[in-house]
């Protein structure tokens, strides 16, 4: 399986509207609940005024368009990090899943992820 790191740093926090966002501000996620809207976009396009927010995140992506009939990518990847003692934050699309891991663990996670057989570009 091939996974790529995405080349910006990102940031996951909370805004108060989903008119705080800027629809065309490159990579962003938002999730909306009764609870909460959540936002993941590059930190230099974080909007002004979050409610909370969390700095230095990188990413990785799954490559290729995952079939919802699969089972386990996740699990697989996330013991994989486990094992290293390192966190993660997912966010998952219709195509493909992002998982994000701090900037000062990213090494590390690809070089684990490496050794078990990941192809990471």
């Amino acid at each position: 399986m091939k996974l790529k790191k995405l080349d910006y740093e990102l940031t996951v926090c909370k805004v108060k509207s989903v008119n705080d966002i800027n629809y065309d501000d490159g990579f962003f996620f938002v999730g909306r609940t009764d609870e909460e809207i959540s936002l993941v976009c590059e930190t230099s396009k974080t909007p002004q005024n979050t409610q909370a927010r969390d700095d230095g995140w990188s990413c990785f992506r799954i490559e290729g368009v995952l079939d919802f009939s699969l089972i386990g990518i996740l699990s697989e990847i996330s013991a994989v990090l486990a094992a290293e003692k390192i966190g993660i934050f997912v966010v998952s699309t219709f195509n493909t899943d992002y998982i994000l891991v701090k900037r000062d663990n990213f090494d590390r996670a690809m070089s684990a992820l490496k050794a078990a057989g990941y192809d990471v570009i």
